[in-house]
């Protein structure tokens, strides 16, 4: 087991909405200073972008830090996965976590399990394993069926319950339905807030620790670190007033939850 970042531990340092993006290179070397010992490259599609070269060079200073690589997609097309296998190769990545839809393009739950037994050869080959997300957009009975039906050690669960409380399915029995197929975890806390004047909730990220993902819980059920799975730190940071208040609290955040996940272990 290993402890680390995901992209989305940068997704405001790392956008567009900033006048200098931090790069996928200042990542790395950031979950290095800050003691993770892996990097998920997680719906980053500037990646795909990337030569061998630099995805050499990546990998090989990872190598230096003692960083494991992962990598993050969305959708489950045949060529895209077979896409992100190649960037695989040369990244030296062990692991895929996606989602079963992309945009515009949802398959049933008979053509996701088609697509996948298509790919399953070339995980297996290349002994990659696809982590497939917990998401408000596909009920988690479905993506457990979809599991279940192909059931293959290299077809598992990225378990992140906040995503599905969307979608009225509670944090608890989430975990409860998928702990036994999560191959990766991604953590990250969240709580609701009263709207402005009172009218709704907004669902939105805080530190680990203040809101309600049940870690505890999370951990004793999955229990990550006799099964080797990696828990990668992601934030639902909100925009603040500027780009210099927003960076400075998503730095904040991502140095407290390392240090809360690597102080609240067992």
């Amino acid at each position: 087991m290993a402890t680390g970042l995901s992209t989305y531990a940068f997704f405001w340092r790392g956008s567009e909405q900033v006048e200098t993006p931090m790069t996928l290179e200042a990542m790395l070397e950031e979950t290095a200073e800050l003691g993770g010992k892996v990097f998920q490259i997680c719906d980053y599609p500037a990646i795909e972008t990337f030569d061998e070269p630099r995805l050499t060079a990546l990998r090989d200073r990872a190598h230096a830090l003692g960083i494991v690589l992962e990598l993050g997609t969305r959708g489950i097309a045949t060529e895209h996965l077979e896409r992100y296998l190649t960037l695989a190769h040369v990244l030296g990545v062990r692991l895929i976590r996606s989602m079963l839809y992309a945009g515009e393009d949802r398959p049933t739950l008979d053509q996701a399990i088609q697509r996948l037994e298509q790919i399953l050869p070339a995980l297996r080959q290349q002994q990659v394993t696809l982590a497939l997300e917990t998401y408000e957009q596909v009920s988690v009975e479905t993506l457990m069926q979809v599991i279940e039906v192909i059931d293959d050690d290299r077809i598992g669960i990225c378990l992140d319950p906040g995503n599905c409380v969307a979608a009225l399915e509670l944090p608890e029995a989430v975990i409860a339905r998928t702990a036994g197929r999560v191959v990766n975890l991604h953590i990250k806390d969240f709580a609701f807030s009263r709207a402005p004047g009172w009218v709704g909730f907004q669902l939105t990220g805080c530190p680990l620790g203040e809101g309600l993902l049940p870690l505890k819980a999370m951990r004793e059920a999955v229990n990550p670190e006799a099964r080797g799975i990696n828990e990668i730190i992601e934030h639902w940071l909100p925009w603040q007033q500027d780009e210099a208040t927003t960076c400075a609290l998503e730095a904040q955040w991502t140095r407290h939850n390392m240090t809360f996940l690597r102080s609240h272990h067992g």
